[in-house]
């Protein structure tokens, strides 16, 4: 049996209709009718997410791993801004994320009554597009609700991915579930065009026709890309070094470049740049764009003869820090999904790594990286690993507090007492506020949080300890999760 409110199921079967099959759920009063149907039907899972910020990283996590739109779902008030940075992220990700806020009925806005706040809009322009359900009474009003559904969840893929809001306004009486069959509603489909024959030769005309060609791959590409394309984030090691091979032309294959002495290389260069974007938007991070060719990137690179890029040599490790990221990555399987947090970590993980990974870089929030590699783990069999740092896991550890955990999903805590990142700028040094409130320099481990939520622990604090305790994290069976600590503090 489904909830009476007619704005609820017509929504209920639609999200299935559009292929959604996961949801996160919040718990709440007010969207127990939402919640109620997505777990009646059938066709959807839903996985229940106390905070909703991490919810909401919860969610990214699903998305970004089954390559579907997946569903959170938060009741009114300040619930809805919780998700935020969540959505922000997706939206810089090109993630396709589905915010569905039960609300109060409008009359009762700044009435003084109790959660109830101007939800419409609420996540202003980190959306693609955000819809107001009306609770219908008549044939109209009922055409109105499916239209901004089918508009709202159009919006999802329409060119590129990207986060949308549902917001549906719910009145009392809130658990009548007496409706015995959802209603059949109408889907609206929209055909994309396919990448023209005639683009990849013009691409592959210019290739051929520089001498010196890159083709550099940003972080929000998704796999399968060639390896020689993935490869490409480190050349900012060897460009630090000497800026004596400057390319003649540069394939840009959108997404997020981690890389700041890459970027001002670029920016310096005068390099004619084309960018391979699916939303097909200008996002001229190199300053040198020419070209927007709007297709998406794994598509073209299919299509292309891979051009002969220099090989890189990998440094050898230079601390405890650079030999914990260095083992990992030595001793990873090829078939893990590998995230790394935001700040120092994704820069070891650019060096390192010889595969795709994934990084919360849409907005570079250390916030969520660990319930995103979590929520990741939910859906999928393989193998989760997440690389972060000290202050990023404290902030998120709310992660690990979730019923749904198993053992797939792998911590490498690199912990050095703060924001070490910090400690590079020169100027900084001067402060007397750099140690205490801009590092945020501490002493806390993370074995007390990994025994309140159930999560097997070691921690290494030397060089002969680290290959023992990768190859616990990496190839022990467990039905829970694992974390290792690489502890660089002082006096632990």
């Amino acid at each position: 049996m489904y909830s009476n409110k007619e704005n609820v199921n017509i929504l209920t079967p639609l999200l299935t209709a559009y292929g959604v099959r996961h949801a996160v759920v919040c718990p709440g009063s007010r969207n127990a009718p939402l919640v109620h149907n997505f777990n009646e039907c059938s066709d959807m899972v839903c996985f229940p997410v106390t905070d909703e910020r991490s919810a909401g990283f919860y969610a990214l996590g699903m998305a970004q791993t089954t390559g579907q739109p997946v569903v959170v779902c938060v009741t009114s008030g300040s619930a809805l801004l919780n998700l935020l940075p969540a959505v922000a992220e997706a939206f810089y990700q090109h993630v396709p994320l589905i915010v569905v806020s039960a609300d109060r009925p409008p009359q009762w806005i700044g009435q003084q009554d109790g959660q109830t706040m101007p939800q419409p809009d609420a996540l202003g322009r980190f959306v693609k597009r955000a819809v107001t359900l009306p609770e219908p009474h008549d044939g109209e009003e009922r055409w109105y609700c499916n239209r901004l559904v089918n508009e709202a969840l159009l919006a999802v893929r329409h060119h590129g991915n990207g986060p949308v809001h549902i917001n549906v306004p719910i009145s009392e009486p809130l658990y009548d579930f007496s409706v015995s069959t959802l209603p059949q509603e109408r889907s609206i489909f929209r055909e994309t065009a396919t990448l023209a024959p005639q683009v990849v030769e013009q691409v592959t005309a210019r290739l051929s026709q520089a001498e010196r060609a890159w083709v550099i791959a940003g972080l929000g590409c998704r796999e399968p890309l060639a390896p020689w394309v993935l490869a490409t984030n480190r050349l900012a090691e060897a460009l630090a070094a000497g800026q004596q091979s400057v390319p003649d032309f540069v394939l840009y294959l959108g997404g997020t470049l981690v890389s700041k002495p890459l970027k001002v290389f670029l920016r310096q260069s005068g390099t004619e740049t084309w960018m391979v974007s699916e939303d097909g938007e200008v996002h001229d991070v190199t300053m040198n764009l020419s070209r927007i060719i709007e297709c998406d990137p794994v598509t073209l690179v299919a299509h292309l003869a891979p051009p002969v890029l220099s090989p890189l040599l990998q440094k050898p490790a230079a601390s405890l820090q650079h030999a914990a990221v260095q083992c990992f990555e030595e001793s990873v399987g090829g078939d893990a999904i590998v995230h790394y947090a935001n700040s120092t970590a994704v820069r070891l993980g650019a060096l390192y790594a010889r595969h795709h990974f994934w990084c919360n870089r849409g907005l570079n929030g250390i916030e969520g990286s660990l319930s995103t590699a979590a929520g990741c783990s939910l859906v999928t069999e393989r193998l989760v690993c997440c690389v972060t740092g000290d202050l990023s896991f404290f902030y998120d550890q709310n992660a690990l507090w979730n019923q749904n955990l198993r053992g797939n999903l792998r911590i490498l805590l690199l912990n050095n007492g703060g924001g070490g990142i910090f400690s590079r700028f020169e100027g900084l040094k001067e402060s007397a506020a750099r140690d205490r409130l801009v590092m945020a320099k501490h002493q806390t481990t993370a074995e007390g949080i990994c025994l309140q939520n159930r999560v097997g622990y070691q921690a290494v604090a030397s060089y002969g300890e680290m290959e023992q305790g990768m190859a616990w994290l990496l190839h022990t069976d467990s039905h829970r999760p694992l974390l290792l600590e690489v502890l660089l503090l002082p006096n632990i």
